[in-house]
């Protein structure tokens, strides 16, 4: 058993809550009756005096908690490669490579950007699933955020709740698209298949935005920017409008070979078994200074290799 040691002041947006309901705010991965539990049994102080989870907190109140809790056995720290891009005492953005998993879970029970974090930074274990905010898919490579300290935590969990975040995304999406568009569409589980997601009247509203950065015979490669952030939201808003993103074993479909593409680009074409979605860019103020941040990751090999054999293609076909 070890001690989560935090300090949190509450800001405008829970002014005039009760604690318990500040503070699950504040903590959106823990249930409001363990936080309750924490209030009543002393763990949490507010302006360093115990008090009930119905006391009203306002704006600049301090609150220091010194709550038990228990390691989770699976994340443990173990050597995993990513690169690291920015770090300071309440941040840390990393490039994800594709393959890699981003949180524990069954059948990858170790080897994830979770362990990895844990082996640079042991504190971590002290935050909910060690300071991730947002995830991206194990075959999709790019830039993530990760908060080193609660109060970084709940900021970027805010920002990115206020679409304040923003998250930019090249993709090659099969078939020709003529211009770019927003797609708003609701999405929610599969009805049928659980484990995927499908656009549907009942879901959360899903918006993601692009545009068409350059068009080829078969192919269009996306400059895309999600509003929100939904699980497989942009594999699942392309497929939706019949423009899946290139290697997809989800959302893709069968393959198809382009008319007229050349022997070695459908080769490569056939090789590349990942979705080609990358997150480029990611623009946020830090959630303590308020600096404006902008972080961003070349495309990682596999897809470089890819865009330069759609490129011979297109030259070829000119």
């Amino acid at each position: 058993m070890k001690l989560l040691r935090q300090k949190l002041a509450v800001g405008e947006a829970g002014s005039g809550l009760r604690l318990d309901q500040a503070l699950s705010r504040m903590l959106p991965e823990y249930s409001r009756s363990r936080i309750q539990g924490w209030i009543r049994d002393g763990s949490v102080t507010l302006n360093q005096r115990k008090v009930k989870p119905r006391d009203k907190v306002f704006a600049g109140d301090q609150l220091e908690l010194d709550v038990p809790y228990e390691v989770n056995t699976v994340d443990l720290p173990e050597a995993v490669e990513f690169e690291l891009l920015y770090e300071d005492e309440h941040l840390l953005v990393v490039n994800k490579p594709p393959g890699l998993v981003v949180h524990p879970a069954a059948g990858h029970a170790s080897g994830t950007l979770v362990n990895g974090l844990l082996n640079h930074d042991a504190a971590l274990e002290q935050l909910p699933r060690a300071g991730i905010v947002h995830r991206l898919d194990k075959d999709t490579s790019g830039v993530m955020v990760v908060a080193r300290s609660l109060p970084a935590h709940h900021a970027l969990v805010d920002a990115l709740q206020q679409r304040l975040v923003k998250r930019e995304y090249v993709a090659l999406a099969r078939g020709v698209i003529t211009a770019g568009r927003t797609i708003d569409e609701p999405i929610a589980r599969h009805p049928v298949d659980r484990k995927r997601m499908a656009v549907r009247a009942s879901g959360r509203q899903a918006v993601t935005h692009f545009t068409v950065r350059q068009r080829f015979r078969g192919h269009s490669l996306l400059d895309v920017r999600l509003e929100t952030g939904r699980t497989h939201q942009i594999r699942v808003h392309l497929a939706h409008i019949r423009h899946p993103l290139v290697g997809d074993p989800v959302y893709g479909g069968r393959f198809a070979v382009p008319s007229g593409i050349s022997a070695e680009f459908e080769t490569v074409l056939r090789d590349f078994r990942r979705q080609a979605l990358h997150a480029r860019r990611l623009s946020f103020d830090h959630p303590v200074s308020g600096e404006a941040l902008v972080f961003e990751a070349p495309e990682p090999a596999d897809l470089r290799a890819l865009f330069a054999a759609l490129n011979r293609d297109n030259d070829a076909a000119t």
